[in-house]
C-alpha cells in the first residue's frame, strides 16, 4: 500500500502550526521526509527519517525523527531546520512579501512516494500595503482588512537597516495598523546609522496617527537589536506618543554606530540626535572599552565581547543609560542568552531592575530565552544560518545560538507579544493598566 500524506490546514498565516502526518505505512518502517520551499529564488531543503508507529502512521506532533537535520520532537522541526541548498542566503522571505512561500513535502517509504504542500503567508486575505514617502519618512504601511479603527504599531529595523515589512505585514494581518520605518538604508535615506536624528521617528509616529486614527490614539513601538535600543529610547524621549514599547534583544544604554557607521565617522562616533547634538554612548570617554575581542582572531566574530568590555566602566554605562523610568506605558523585553550580537539578556535585565526600582506603573514583561541567539523574529522559520556578513560592515560574525532553541525563541517570542500588545489595547481602552507580569525565563 502507497503511503499517504496529510498537512493541516494547507493554507494559512505563518504563525500557524501545521499538522504533518504519513498513514498507510508498515508498523516500524522507516519513512523519509523532505521539505522544500524557494524562498526569494533559493531553494531550501530538509530531511529526517522517522519510525512509523503500531498503527502504521508517522506523526509528527508525536514522532521525533531517528535521524535527519533536526533531533527531538518538534512538529514544525522540517521548516526551522532548512538550509540553503545553493548558494548561501539569509533571505526567508519572497519579495514582495505578499507573495507567499509554498513548501513542497515528499514522503518516501519501501520504494513509494507521497507528496504534499502547504502555504504560509505573511499578509492575510484584505490586508492591504502602501509605500510611504511623505513629510520626509520613508516606509511601509501595512492595514489590517476592514475599516477600522485599529491600534497601531511602528516597526523599527536594527543595523542591517532598511524596511521590516515581514513583520509589518504579519502585525497587519494580527490586526494592527503597522507602520515599518526605515531610517538608513532604504531609497532616499543614508547609507548608515551615524548620526540619525531622534525627531525623524517623531514625526513618524505623528504621521502615523494622523493617517489612520488608531483604536483607542494607542500607538505601539516595536524594534529589534538596534532598534530595540531605539524603541527605548523613543519611549523615554518621547512618553507621551508612545504607548507601548516592544523591544527585541535590546540594548539598555546608547551605542555608537558601531559595524553601521560611515566609514568617515567611524563605529565609535554617534548614533543618535536629539535637537541637533549627539546622545552619550557607551564607548565615549570608556576606560575599559575595547573592540579587540571583536576584531581578533578568525571569524565568525562574536561583537557581544567587545560590548562587554565596554559595560565594564560604570561611569561610561551611567552616562549613556536609556532612562527607562520616563516610559509612560507597558514595556515588554525579549532576548537570549547565548546572544552573539550583544548581550541582551544582561541588558533586559538592567532594563527590568531600573522599571522595578522606580516602581514602573504599567505592566512590564521579559522573556529571557536559554541558549538562543540575536535573531529573534517570529514562528516557523528557518533558523540554520547563525552566520552572516553584516549588511554595512561585511564583518563575519555570528548571531548566537542554535537553530532549535532559536525556533523555540520565535515561536514562544511572538505569542508573547502578541498577548502583551492586546493586554496593552484593553488597558488603555479601559483607562487603566494590568498588573505587571513581570519575568518569564524562556
Amino acid at each position: 500500500m502507497a503511503p499517504t500524506l496529510s498537512i493541516t490546514p494547507p493554507d494559512a498565516l505563518i504563525d500557524v502550526p501545521r499538522h504533518i502526518r504519513v498513514e498507510h505505512v508498515a508498523p516500524g518502517q522507516t519513512v523519509e521526509i523532505t521539505a522544500l520551499t524557494r524562498r526569494n529564488g533559493v531553494l531550501w531543503q530538509s530531511h529526517a527519517a522517522y519510525a512509523a508507529g503500531e498503527d502504521g502512521s508517522v506523526d509528527l506532533t508525536r514522532d521525533a525523527p531517528v535521524s535527519g537535520d533536526y533531533a527531538g520532537l518538534s512538529p514544525m522541526g522540517l521548516v526551522w531546520s532548512q538550509s540553503p541548498v545553493d548558494p548561501p542566503s539569509r533571505e526567508l522571505f519572497n519579495h514582495p512579501v505578499a507573495e507567499p512561500l509554498v513548501t513542497e513535502v515528499i514522503v518516501r517509504a519501501a520504494g513509494a512516494q507521497a507528496r504534499a504542500s502547504f502555504v504560509q503567508r505573511l499578509a492575510a486575505d484584505g490586508v492591504t500595503r502602501q509605500d510611504v514617502r511623505e513629510e520626509g519618512l520613508v516606509g511601509t504601511l501595512y492595514l489590517p482588512p476592514g475599516p477600522g479603527p485599529h491600534p497601531a504599531v511602528m516597526i523599527l529595523n536594527g543595523s542591517g537597516g532598511g524596511i521590516n515589512e515581514p513583520r509589518a505585514a504579519l502585525y497587519a494581518s494580527r490586526g494592527y495598523a503597522a507602520f515599518a520605518l526605515a531610517y538608513f538604508k532604504a531609497p532616499g535615506l543614508s547609507d548608515y546609522i551615524s548620526n540619525t536624528p531622534l525627531e525623524y521617528f517623531q514625526t513618524g509616529l505623528r504621521w502615523l496617527r494622523k493617517k489612520v486614527r488608531p483604536l483607542h490614539d494607542f500607538v505601539a513601538v516595536s524594534g529589534q537589536s538596534r532598534g530595540g535600543e531605539l524603541v527605548l529610547l523613543l519611549g523615554a524621549t518621547f512618553p507621551d506618543e508612545v504607548s507601548a514599547v516592544v523591544a527585541y534583544v535590546p540594548g539598555a544604554v546608547v551605542h555608537s554606530a558601531q559595524n553601521a557607521c560611515d566609514p568617515r565617522l567611524g563605529r565609535e562616533g554617534p548614533t543618535w540626535l536629539l535637537g541637533g547634538k549627539p546622545l552619550p554612548h557607551v564607548w565615549e570617554n570608556n576606560r575599559t572599552a575595547t573592540w579587540a575581542p571583536f576584531d581578533e582572531g578568525p571569524a565568525p566574530h562574536r561583537h557581544e565581547r567587545a560590548i562587554l568590555t565596554a559595560l565594564r566602566d560604570p561611569d561610561a554605562v551611567a552616562r549613556a543609560r536609556i532612562k527607562v523610568e520616563n516610559i509612560r506605558g507597558p514595556v515588554m523585553l525579549l532576548s537570549a542568552t547565548d546572544d552573539g550580537s550583544w548581550p541582551s539578556s544582561l541588558y533586559s535585565r538592567m532594563v527590568r531592575d531600573k522599571l522595578e526600582e522606580v516602581r514602573h506603573p504599567y505592566p512590564v514583561r521579559w522573556l529571557d530565552y536559554q541558549n538562543g541567539g540575536h535573531a529573534i523574529l517570529f514562528p516557523y522559520v528557518p533558523t540554520t544560518q547563525l552566520v552572516y556578513a553584516h549588511p554595512v560592515s561585511g564583518k563575519i560574525s555570528t548571531s548566537g545560538g542554535n537553530p532549535r532553541d532559536n525556533a523555540r525563541a520565535d515561536e514562544e517570542s511572538w505569542e508573547g507579544v502578541r498577548q502583551f500588545l492586546d493586554a496593552a489595547v484593553k488597558a488603555r481602552a479601559g483607562g487603566a493598566q494590568a498588573a505587571p507580569a513581570g519575568h518569564a525565563a524562556g
